[in-house]
């Protein structure tokens, strides 16, 4: 079985950075995909980024691309997420997930974490 957590998350300016980490334990997610999604109040999750294990099969939702970036540290087992030049649209909850398939959908994923918080003021 494996935990997931995040940490990161708060308040940003629009404009600001801010970078998310997620720490997996319990077991080795090396060979696994690694995504984040995240939760707007009053809307469903979506996807944001995910990452393959070599690094082959990383791919962005438009909303974020150019903007964010996603990266993994194999030997820590952490995946992160870069968030550049923020909006108030990217308030929501970040969760990051983990799975032997990756993609766009959250059902290819079978691990995830508690979530954090960002969020972006105007």
């Amino acid at each position: 079985q494996v935990q997931l957590v995040e940490s990161g998350g708060g308040l940003a300016q629009a404009g600001g950075s801010r970078e998310l980490s997620c720490a997996a334990s319990g077991r080795t997610v090396s060979s696994y995909f690694r995504g984040w999604f995240r939760q707007a109040p009053g809307e469903e999750r979506e996807f944001v980024a995910t990452h393959g294990w070599n690094g082959d099969s990383t791919f962005y939702a438009d909303s974020v691309k150019g903007r964010f970036t996603i990266s993994r540290d194999n030997i820590k087992n952490t995946v992160y997420l870069r968030m550049n030049t923020l909006k108030p649209d990217d308030t929501g909850v970040y969760y990051c997930a983990a799975g032997p398939k990756g993609g766009s959908s959250e059902y290819q994923y079978n691990s995830w974490g508690q979530g954090t918080q960002v969020t972006v003021s105007s």
